[in-house]
């Protein structure tokens, strides 16, 4: 046999078994292709002590936990004695009083954020509206599709909304009701899924 056929032979052994142990040796070397894609776990390891302290009304609430919606337990006060439509609207405010203030330090640290524009106030229904209707001090056309999203989600879960889990929302202005809804996908992609919508009619 001469020397070159003998390299031929050598080498395609020494193929055979790097072909034949190569899922073995991946796990073996390392390589640099950057860190793995990590996601936000938005989950307390502990109960917030601080969501739930003194009296009212609890509450399950919509924040922002990467580019998804998840729920948070809250409490909001709501005066005693308030007719039906005064009552919806006052845990209405209270609903929207705790999505535009600041995480806790624990759901910040947790992950979760909100884009529920600080100061919006809600009123209840003005002559000739829906008597559900809910009138944002910001029309919800004007807010992202994520405050959108918090807000119709924490309304739909909530005494603000009707029976069926839909909201009645509207703005400041002349632009009639909507009835909105929050739907799986919405929850789980607020920023290209804004709530569903239907203009209603019909007053009191």
């Amino acid at each position: 046999m001469n020397v070159r056929r003998m390299r031929g032979l050598l080498a395609a052994a020494a193929l055979g078994l790097l072909a034949t142990g190569c899922g073995i040796r991946a796990t073996e070397v390392p390589t640099d292709f950057g860190p793995a894609p990590s996601r936000v776990r938005c989950s307390l390891t502990e109960p917030d002590v601080t969501t739930r302290a003194g009296a009212g009304l609890p509450v399950r609430m919509f924040l922002l936990c990467g580019s998804s919606l998840a729920a948070v337990d809250r409490t909001v006060r709501v005066p005693d004695g308030a007719a039906d439509d005064g009552r919806r609207a006052r845990v209405a405010q209270g609903l929207l009083d705790a999505l535009s203030a600041p995480p806790t330090a624990a759901e910040k640290q947790a992950g979760y954020t909100t884009h529920v524009p600080a100061g919006t106030t809600v009123r209840g229904p003005r002559p000739g509206d829906p008597e559900d209707t809910l009138r944002l001090s910001t029309a919800p056309g004007s807010l992202t599709s994520f405050a959108l999203a918090q807000v119709v989600c924490t309304f739909s879960d909530s005494a603000a909304a009707e029976g069926d889990g839909s909201v009645v929302l509207a703005g400041p202005g002349e632009e009639p009701p909507r009835r909105y809804e929050c739907t799986e996908e919405v929850r789980a992609r607020p920023g290209s899924n804004e709530p569903p919508s239907a203009e209603v009619s019909g007053g009191r």
